[in-house]
């Protein structure tokens, strides 16, 4: 390995953020022997002017108290929950870290591409299992059970977290293509996802469409999320006053996807982007690299970063505190590999798929973790299978929590919330090389750490009083 890399983290200095103060006017006046009346004039024009001169003041003191109270506005933290989690990953909704979090998006909800309808993906899954409490014998019904319920009673007892419906996903992204160039497909895909929203009890609608792929489907996009937020702003005024429902997507991070997009027309209608700021390097290059780098670097040369994907959309006129940056909960794999840049040979086994990794399970045994302090990334290498695996460490996490404080972003969203380490044991979860879990902190709560408080203020909605589900309608008392 070059010997310029670190194996031990080290702390990145700061510089201090200070706010322009307002200058305060001066005003001079020139004496003069003159009679009371002229006097009395000067005397109050001195005091108008004065006082014109105070309210200039007082306003632009007032702005600048605002535009810090804005950055010292506390930061989201988003994070995946995905359906499929609770079977041989052993994560139920009880696992989720609640108090580490603002936002949880509930993975993923699939669509019909000849109907434009929205459906839950596993009805088994998402309402219909039993969790411990959950009786068999509830009266009337239909009843809610399942990962919605359990994710609406942690709602109940915190009521600062709020649960958003993500569409899409890698996966069933495909279907998308057709439906955003209908009118008639998109009003059911609206219609069905306000549905949803209601019947289950959510806050809003997370749309993750990877990718669009001309100029057709990017234009067909921007009116989804038009007729979506109309929708959404429609339902919510029947439910009275303080009721919103947040819209938001999963936004991509490489200049091939982000560059087709309108992302100025798209803001209009988002509350705010969740940045898939990860995957820049894996199995579909030719040689190994970092997946999450925040700055790019010459040497190795990393083409795509943290850093440049975040000012696109900042110059494309998002204002910070609407992006969310996203941070991998896995690692990525590359065997035969001499480290960053350098050509390889394979991906490793993975956790649960080949060449990813679970953050809970890194550093694999054996395996030392190194950094690049210019790219601020890092990975682990083993010397005897040469092994590398790109994934954020405890001190990466730092690194981006703090740099989402420096830039005024909104905070920080992860793929996904199993990956993590701590929380309850997975005692029935399959062991073994790649999914065993190695000491650390919980990266959710270090990056939250370094970003700073999280925005606990703004209450979630609890009543459906339209819900399918009979319980629910009953608020689950």
């Amino acid at each position: 390995m070059p010997p310029s890399y670190e194996r031990l983290p080290s702390n990145e200095s700061e510089q201090d953020i200070t706010q322009p103060r307002a200058n305060s006017p001066s005003i001079s006046s020139k004496r003069s022997n003159v009679g009371f009346r002229n006097v009395l004039l000067i005397t109050l024009g001195f005091l108008v002017t004065a006082f014109v001169f105070y309210k200039a003041g007082s306003s632009s003191d007032t702005k600048e108290l605002s535009e810090e109270k804005e950055i010292m506005r506390g930061k989201y933290s988003v994070g995946y929950f995905v359906n499929w989690g609770i079977y041989g990953r052993k994560f139920p909704p009880s696992s989720i870290p609640v108090q580490d979090l603002t936002h949880i998006l509930y993975a993923f909800a699939n669509i019909n591409p000849s109907s434009g309808e929205v459906t839950l993906s596993d009805l088994w899954a998402d309402q219909d299992i039993h969790y411990p409490g959950d009786s068999w014998n509830d009266p009337g019904g239909p009843n809610l059970y399942g990962n919605l319920k359990a994710i609406y009673l942690l709602k109940k007892a915190n009521r600062h977290l709020k649960v958003l419906l993500s569409i899409g996903g890698w996966t069933y992204s495909p279907s998308f293509h057709p439906v955003v160039l209908s009118p008639a497909l998109r009003a059911r895909f609206v219609e069905s996802a306000v549905g949803l929203l209601e019947d289950y009890g959510l806050d809003g609608l997370d749309v993750d469409y990877e990718y669009p792929q001309d100029e057709a489907q990017a234009r067909g996009y921007v009116d989804l999320l038009r007729e979506l937020r109309e929708a959404l702003d429609r339902h919510a005024m029947g439910k009275g006053a303080g009721c919103r429902f947040l819209l938001t997507i999963a936004a991509p991070c490489g200049p091939d996807n982000y560059k087709r997009l309108y992302i100025r027309e798209m803001d209009e209608y988002l509350d705010f982007w969740n940045m898939m700021a990860y995957d820049f390097a894996g199995s579909w290059d030719t040689v190994s690299n970092h997946q999450a780098n925040l700055y790019p670097s010459p040497s190795p040369s990393t083409p795509l970063s943290v850093s440049q994907s975040i000012s696109h959309y900042l110059s494309s006129g998002v204002p910070p505190p609407k992006l969310i940056l996203g941070i991998p909960l896995y690692g990525r794999s590359f065997l035969q590999s001499s480290g960053p840049g350098s050509p390889y040979s394979g991906i490793g086994q993975g956790s649960w798929e080949a060449g990813v990794y679970d953050y809970r399970a890194l550093p694999l045994p054996g395996s030392h973790v190194m950094q690049d302090e210019h790219a601020k990334a890092s990975w682990t290498y083993d010397y005897q299978t040469r092994e590398m695996v790109s994934f954020d460490s405890e001190q990466v996490g730092s690194w981006k929590g703090e740099w989402i404080r420096k830039m005024g972003l909104g905070g920080c969203m992860f793929w996904e919330l199993s990956g993590d380490k701590g929380g309850p044991e997975r005692k029935e979860m399959e062991g073994g090389y790649g999914k065993d879990g190695q000491p650390g902190k919980s990266l959710v709560s270090v990056v939250k750490e370094a970003m700073g408080g999280l925005e606990m203020s703004q209450q979630n909605w609890l009543r459906y009083e339209q819900s399918r589900f009979e319980n629910l309608r009953n608020g689950m008392e």
